[in-house]
């Protein structure tokens, strides 16, 4: 680990909120748990703190390690440290895992207090808005009127954009990066075929696997080397991998011919063996049920009307799943709205996981925006 560009060695918290929850689908959780990681110090009038939203196999896990040999840095250690874009010499950063998820806040895994067992299938279907209002409820935990900014990538970057529409006078500035203000109706069909190799998977059970002993990794694997070609460009996959044979010719069978599908099944493996499928289930519905201009007559300016936020938009030439066209819509209804709004197109050819990647124009345009934010706190 490179300490010197690195926040180091860190260490999640559990927080506990014995606050009742409604929830969008009209159920009420009685309290919940939020797992979170911070990095960087709050200055003395608190203005300073970024909230990272995370996509949807993404955790609070965002920055630094957990011991001095560990090879698994935060999701988007890259992002967030001293003297990167987003420099945590200045700004306190805060990452959380989303209520539902499979990191420690409160989900299927959870113990349901109702039941003393884990809650499985009975966890309530929640959404980005759910999601919003328990990070506004941490804000106010950790004392924090105002977020300096909301970021995140593809879900974390719809997240971003609910807060400037739920919370106007809670955040600063909102980067929406590598995402859309609605799913197109292929991306809801990716995400059903997901959903559907998970609940016709024999060890699924209905979702209570866990009383059987069993785990539905055949259908989540499924799911997730299928989610992971959506993830990634038809140019980035053929410039790794091409035709590439893993042997000396073809095998004539139906075991991995080609290196793309040993790449694909190892990645499916391992997501099988972190994620919980229920989890998964429910990741995949909130993003179907994301569409903010919903609830004004479908008129994404309107929606945006009431946001007080600046925002940064940054879509990837080569992300087919949330194509550039997606963030132009919602550029077009903040200007529209007459919203303060900065647009970059980056060329890349990683797709729609290019929002995880070193890009230098990516990296700079992120590094320059958060520059000016902290001239605002340093004034």
């Amino acid at each position: 680990m490179n300490r010197a560009d690195s926040v180091g060695i860190v260490r999640p918290q559990k927080l506990f909120f014995d606050t009742a929850l409604p929830l969008q689908n009209g159920s009420v959780l009685p309290c919940f748990d939020l797992m979170i990681e911070t990095y960087g110090q709050l200055n003395a009038d608190k203005s300073n703190a970024v909230l990272i939203c995370h996509a949807l196999s993404g955790s609070h896990h965002v920055a630094g390690c957990y011991h001095e040999t560990d090879k698994h840095a935060g999701w988007w250690d890259n992002m967030v440290g001293p003297g990167k874009p987003l420099d945590t010499r200045r700004f306190f950063v805060v990452g959380v895992n989303n209520l539902g998820g499979s990191h420690g806040s409160s989900g299927p895994l959870s113990e349901n207090p109702q039941t003393a067992k884990p809650y499985g299938a009975d966890f309530p279907l929640v959404t980005v808005k759910d999601w919003v209002n328990t990070q506004a409820l941490l804000a106010d935990r950790l004392g924090i009127a105002q977020w300096a900014a909301v970021m995140g990538g593809s879900l974390g970057g719809m997240q971003a954009l609910q807060w400037a529409i739920d919370y106007p006078i809670r955040l600063r500035h909102a980067l929406v990066i590598a995402a859309a203000p609605k799913l197109s109706t292929q991306n809801i069909a990716f995400n059903d075929v997901a959903r559907q190799a998970i609940l016709t998977d024999p060890d699924f059970h209905g979702g209570h696997y866990a009383e059987h002993n069993t785990v539905p990794r055949r259908g989540l694997r499924i799911a997730r080397m299928m989610g992971h070609i959506t993830y990634l460009a038809e140019e980035g996959l053929g410039r790794k991998f091409g035709r590439q044979l893993r042997g000396d010719d073809y095998q004539f069978g139906f075991d991995v011919d080609f290196e793309v599908e040993s790449y694909l099944r190892y990645q499916g493996d391992k997501f099988a063996e972190s994620f919980d499928a229920n989890t998964y289930l429910l990741m995949t519905k909130a993003l179907d049920y994301f569409d903010p201009a919903r609830e004004f007559n479908n008129d994404l300016s309107v929606a945006v009307r009431q946001t007080q936020a600046k925002f940064l938009v940054i879509s990837f030439s080569s992300d087919w799943r949330f194509a550039p066209e997606r963030s132009e819509e919602l550029v077009d209804a903040l200007l529209a709205a007459k919203k303060p709004v900065q647009y970059v197109a980056v060329q890349s050819h990683h797709g729609h996981d290019a929002f995880l990647m070193d890009d230098a124009a990516y990296f700079q345009a992120a590094r320059i925006y958060f520059n000016n934010i902290a001239k605002e706190f340093a004034a």
